[in-house]
């Protein structure tokens, strides 16, 4: 995904509307063949159906929902990767389904349990017809080809539902489902005709069938409130709705089976599975949104249900036996769960009212969980919670998509309950009874944790107290923590590992993907070990792989004491776990040192996850999670060596003025551009341009470009350019795209003067004018500066200000930082020096295609022509 130009999601909603199309049409054509046959008999029809739904209804509109969040779009990205769950739901149970026909009717396979898929299938139907009725209406704030689409989607999963019993409805199913193809190719159409033109050709879109405004007026004091609190970036769209939806579809389907309408939880567990996906790319948007809270919420709330779900799946499904889920011993994970509940409860208080009632539901469901309640009772307290839930997510889900479509607060959220300076007193109250003053607390806004560290915690906090099951109960019971170590531990933390690339570290994947090694180990000998027939010291292998997990550790520990206190005492608490492992290896384990070491451990985790999502909420450190211990150690040469690369924020002027005088005096900054982040040094430097290469370590047989401005500051100096070449740079100024012009004492004019050899080759020049109002004014500050992309030599682009200071920051002087960058890759690079003959080169294609930058310059000659 991150290679894609801009190009490439300019109008992702043809790709999505497509799927649906295309899919509608797969079902369509089933219901016609199946209706005059039983559904049993079309084994092989609902396989081959269920894949193609797989491939093109879930894949091809997931990335269709992927690009329209960075496009900025809420309701598509929305509406897109939820109906690519649907999608990809009803295609497993349709194989699910062609399977189970094809096992009974071929005496050669072998025999599977009876699985109920009709009143499973149901349960996720329903769910979804609720969640495309809210889409469908949305959409009619926007324009008027999607209701059609989302409305036809409604009503065909209303009769798909109806003909899981009755055939009849096939029929009608099928029908409507025509619409959906006739509706999506249309507004597909339409769309890709925009692209093309950009220009409405055919109507539909950029009209609305009625303003979004007419469902309320914005509560002024609401809107005032929440606009000081809100998180507002302008590359993704806003994900929160998604995490909504995917927390009622789940929620819906754990209550119809609680209430005892599925037997068994076969199907219910590929569905809810499915749904979190979704959920993970909802935490995922969150977090390059910079949104620490909803990215860890969404991720929770995800492990929550991928849990619960799998755990009522070997209760069903696997132990077979008949009083097996009445007689299993109360799961110790879901103490944690409650306890990280409460830590969100506490931590929204600073949030509208509806966010905190959403968090208290979940809390209350979290207890209906704890398996002290009586088997029958547990079920039905856990489906009235599941219901509850479901109901004040559906209307979040709605609250959410509005208010984001229309920018204000037009569906009731409720006002902040206390406001972030109060909130941030509160959390200090810790702090100022360890300080002996005010004056000695040091509240940084520089902090050494990163998003991902909530997550981290919470995954390895959940995984060890659910792993205290396997000193707890036998082996039949301790199967059944199998998804409670192994969701947490080893697939969510993959998860995290992810995060951390994506901040540029190099090195912060390395500690949650040891971590989660070891998880996986340990669900494989623990846990499935006694299904698998492995002993403890079965060939030795396990007693060298803990070895080897605990001499890893060991290093992993140096890093911790660079980071923090915590952290530090997690890789130490890791150290002990893995020595218990080791000793269950040797057959040598005190069960009470294993439980001992797993809940301290645990409790480490906790507070982990308290500290660090508070502080990273507030971007300051309000409750302590201690200092380095490397650091403190160091001599005060290390303290000016880590403080002689300045690191401003982009949003203040005095940041600019910083950067710009450091230009200036010679120095080399990292700077955001409208595309990645660049390595910028002054014209007036010919040093500061030659430390570029040493700090990139760049070839120097590779030219340096030039940023300017604007194009009036190349027409003040009148360069001899040809009248086409102004055209062309018209067109495309300011922008994402480099012209290679030829080179002449004109820039000399412009400022660059002393640099003349230093910048471009002999003959030639490459010029930038990015389309970056920060770029642009640090640039009118300084004149012209000479800039590349700020990556080591063959590296990949930086697209975050931590990536910059990662790489680079031990060379530099300052890295102005301005979060994600516009762009995922470079500019593209057009040689102009020929264009007079009427061609022009592609060198690189960049951010913008190469087939749009052809259409720029034939209009350029057109242009001419007229003339």
């Amino acid at each position: 995904m991150e290679g894609f130009p801009a190009v490439f999601y300019s109008e992702p909603a043809v790709l999505g509307l497509l799927a649906n199309a295309v899919s509608a049409f797969l079902v369509c054509m089933q219901n016609f063949s199946l209706f005059n046959t039983s559904i049993a008999a079309g084994g092989v029809e609902n396989i081959l159906a269920g894949v193609h739904l797989i491939l093109i209804g879930g894949v091809a509109q997931l990335i269709a929902g992927f690009l329209s969040f960075r496009k900025y779009d809420h309701l598509s990205g929305t509406s897109f990767i939820a109906f690519s769950a649907l999608w990809s739901s009803y295609g497993a149970t349709r194989i699910v389904l062609g399977s189970d026909s094809l096992s009974q009717n071929n005496s050669s396979m072998p025999a599977l349990p009876e699985i109920p898929v009709t009143e499973s299938a149901v349960s996720g139907l329903v769910a979804y017809i609720v969640i495309a009725f809210i889409l469908s209406f949305c959409s009619a704030t926007v324009n008027y080809i999607m209701p059609f689409v989302f409305g036809a989607i409604t009503l065909t999963l209303i009769f798909e539902a109806v003909g899981l019993f009755g055939r009849w409805a096939l029929v009608v199913s099928g029908v409507l489902e025509l619409i959906i193809v006739l509706c999506g190719l249309y507004g597909a159409a339409a769309l890709l005709l925009k692209g093309i033109t950009q220009r409405y050709v055919l109507p539909g879109f950029g009209n609305a069938l009625f303003n979004v405004l007419l469902l309320g007026s914005a509560n002024r004091s609401s809107s005032s409130t929440v606009g000081e609190e809100k998180k507002k970036n302008t590359k993704y769209a806003e994900p929160m709705a998604l995490g909504y939806l995917c927390d009622t579809i789940s929620a819906f389907i754990m209550a119809f089976y609680c209430f005892g309408y599925m037997k068994t939880f076969y199907v219910g567990a590929i569905w809810i599975s499915i749904n979190v996906l979704s959920q993970i790319c909802s935490s995922y948007y969150s977090f390059l949104r910079d949104d620490v809270y909803y990215g860890t919420k969404f991720a929770f709330h995800g492990i929550f249900w991928l849990v619960k779900s799998w755990e009522e799946f070997i209760l069903t499904f696997v132990l077979t036996s008949g009083d097996v889920a009445k007689s299993r011993e109360p799961m110790v994970g879901d103490w944690f769960f409650l306890a990280a509940a409460c830590v969100f409860c506490f931590l929204s208080l600073n949030k509208d009212v509806l966010e905190i009632i959403h968090n208290i539901a979940f809390a209350l469901m979290t207890v209906s969980t704890i398996q002290q309640i009586p088997f029958m009772p547990s079920y039905i307290f856990f489906g009235i919670t599941s219901s509850i839930f479901t109901a004040i997510s559906l209307y979040t889900t709605f609250a959410s998509l509005v208010n984001s479509i229309a920018e204000k607060v037009l569906i009731p959220i409720g006002n902040i309950v206390i406001s972030s300076a109060k909130f941030q007193d509160v959390l200090m109250c810790g702090r100022r009874h360890l300080k002996k003053s005010d004056q000695e607390l040091n509240v940084t806004e520089n902090l050494t944790s990163r998003s991902s560290d909530p997550l981290f915690y919470l995954c390895n906090g959940l995984a060890a107290i659910s792993a205290i099951q396997s000193s707890l109960s036998d082996h039949t019971q301790a199967y059944l923590a199998i998804p409670w170590v192994l969701v947490p531990g080893t697939i969510i933390q993959l998860y995290v590992c992810r995060m951390d690339v994506q901040g540029g570290r190099k090195f912060g994947s390395v500690l949650p993907f040891c971590y989660s090694a070891v998880w996986a180990t340990w669900v494989w000998l623990r846990l499935a070990g006694p299904s698998l027939n492995l002993s403890a010291n079965n060939d030795g292998g396990f007693t060298a792989g803990a070895i080897a997990f605990l001499v890893v550790n060991v290093f992993l520990i140096a890093l911790a004491a660079h980071a923090n206190i915590i952290l530090l005492f997690v890789t130490l608490g890791m150290e002990a776990v893995i020595v218990c492992f080791l000793l269950f290896t040797l057959e040598r384990l005190p069960l009470p040192l294993e439980i001992t070491v797993l809940s301290v451990f645990g409790i480490f985790c906790l507070y982990g996850l308290l500290g660090s999502l508070a502080n990273c909420i507030f971007n300051k450190e309000l409750i302590l999670m201690g200092p380095a211990i490397y650091k403190k150690q160091e001599s005060a040469k290390s303290d000016e060596v880590s403080e002689s690369c300045l690191v401003p924020l982009s949003r203040r002027t005095s940041s600019l003025r910083t950067i710009a005088q450091i230009l200036e005096g010679g120095g080399v900054c990292g700077i955001p551009t409208d595309t990645v982040y660049a390595l910028a040094a002054s014209c007036k430097h010919p040093d500061a341009i030659s430390r570029i290469y040493t700090i990139k370590e760049r070839p120097s047989v590779k030219p340096i470009c030039i940023c300017i401005s604007n194009l009036e500051q190349l027409r003040v100096i009148q360069p001899p350019f040809s009248p086409l070449l102004w055209r062309f740079m018209d067109l495309v100024y300011p922008g994402g795209i480099s012209c290679i012009v030829p080179k002449g004492e004109w820039l000399k004019r412009l400022g660059v003067g002393a640099a003349y050899d230093k910048v471009g080759t002999q003959d030639s020049i490459m010029i930038r004018v990015p389309d970056h109002t920060i770029t642009a004014h640090l640039t009118d500050m300084t004149g012209p500066l000479a800039i590349t992309s700020a990556n080591p030599s063959g590296e990949s682009d930086s697209t975050h200000h931590d990536m910059v200071i990662t790489r680079l920051s031990h060379k530099l002087d300052a890295v102005l930082c301005d979060g994600y960058s516009n762009e995922l890759v470079g500019s593209t690079v057009v040689n102009c020096t020929k264009i007079d003959e009427g061609s022009i080169t592609i060198l690189r294609e960049g951010c913008v295609a190469a087939a749009k930058i052809m259409q720029l310059f034939e209009r350029a000659k057109n242009t001419q022509d007229m003339l």
